[in-house]
């Protein structure tokens, strides 16, 4: 995976959201954004999703450029996957349906291939039995698994999920990350916006720091979790890897 943002910009009403942010990474399979809360790590991973337009700035991935007119956005929406922090499930859609609909819908697949490519997931994630279920009767980790599921069913270029971990209890986070490190080990690409530092470390092939809209520092990830060069890197990670 290459990315290339140059100078990209977002506002919400008065609130600069992202403060030309620039970011050149080159053969990486995972990117991880981390920093505080309100830093822009969400809204520069919606931008990438192609579900934001930047106010300015350019966006190349894998030596393409995005350009943000809705037709060039929507067949970018088609090769990505998203898994956001509150499942975005529809709760009145079973787990099967909950992914067999964008298989048909979206990339037109007939009814029986995308049940079948979706059984299969739901098999691989040991979801089979809750394929009949709608998401109230799951737990968290559950639908959580299901939306993981439903985003790389349509075997997605790249993978981005924004704290997929960040409602769940530590069992279940610990089910979600181990499903999210084995996607990894089998050659997904991934960009990463998450606050489990430990699962970072292990998952991240680069780090980037996000810090009041703009992206503070970004290496190696064993070189910026052990010398951070910057002083907010330095003191947020200090805070966050305390206890």
């Amino acid at each position: 995976m290459t990315l290339k943002i140059a100078n990209l910009s977002k506002r919400f009403g008065e609130h600069r959201v992202l403060d030309e942010v620039s970011l050149d990474v080159e053969a990486i399979q995972s990117l991880v954004l981390i920093g505080p809360s309100g830093g822009g790590k969400t809204t520069l991973l919606r931008i990438l999703a192609g579900l934001e337009i930047p106010d300015s700035g350019s966006l190349t991935f894998n030596g393409a450029p995005l350009a943000f007119d809705e037709a060039t956005l929507q067949r970018h929406r088609r090769a990505v996957g998203v898994v956001f922090q509150a499942y975005n499930l529809f709760p009145h859609l079973t787990a099967l349906r909950n992914v067999t609909l964008p298989l048909e819908k979206v990339h037109g697949h007939a009814s029986a291939a995308a049940r079948e490519i979706a059984m299969q997931l739901l098999r691989r994630f040991q979801l089979d039995a809750h394929a009949d279920k709608r998401p109230a009767a799951l737990s968290g980790g559950q639908r959580q698994r299901v939306a993981i599921a439903r985003a790389v069913a349509i075997k997605p270029r790249v993978l981005l999920l924004d704290e997929p971990t960040s409602a769940l209890d530590p069992e279940m986070t610990a089910e979600v990350l181990d499903m999210i490190r084995e996607l990894r080990a089998e050659g997904l690409d991934l960009i990463l916006v998450t606050h489990e530092m430990g699962f970072a470390r292990v998952v991240a092939d680069r780090v980037a720091f996000l810090a009041g809209g703009r992206i503070i520092e970004t290496g190696e990830t064993a070189r910026v979790f052990g010398a951070p060069v910057s002083e907010g890197c330095r003191r947020f990670l200090a805070t966050v890897l305390k206890y």
